[in-house]
C-alpha cells in the first residue's frame, strides 16, 4: 500500500509542478529500462534526464543537466531502492 501512496504523490507532484499530467503507465515505460548502472552512467543518466523532460514538457538547461548528474552520482541513495530514491525526491523523510 505505501507503493501505491509513493506512486499517486509522485504523479501529484508532477502534475502540481509542471501541469502535465504523466501516468503510472509512462513512469513504467521509462523506468524498464533504468537500472542501478544507469544512475552512475553520466550519458545514460543524461539521456534518462532528456527523457522525464520530454516526459512532462518541460525544458532542462545544460547546467541543470550537469547539476543533476552530479548530485545523483555523489548520492548515498542506494540506487537498487527507488522508494528510498522518490521520497528522497519528494523531501519526505
Amino acid at each position: 500500500m505505501a507503493n501505491k501512496d509513493l506512486t499517486k504523490d509522485v504523479l501529484n507532484t508532477v502534475k502540481n509542478r509542471t501541469g502535465k499530467t504523466v501516468t503510472p503507465k509512462d513512469i513504467q515505460k521509462l523506468a524498464s529500462g533504468v537500472n542501478p548502472s544507469t544512475m552512475q552512467n553520466e550519458a545514460q543518466l543524461r539521456q534518462l534526464i532528456k527523457q522525464v523532460s520530454s516526459l512532462v514538457g518541460v525544458n532542462v538547461s545544460e547546467q541543470t543537466i550537469k547539476d543533476i548528474v552530479n548530485a545523483v552520482k555523489s548520492s548515498k541513495l542506494d540506487a537498487n531502492n527507488m522508494q528510498q530514491l522518490m521520497s528522497a525526491m519528494l523531501g519526505k523523510k
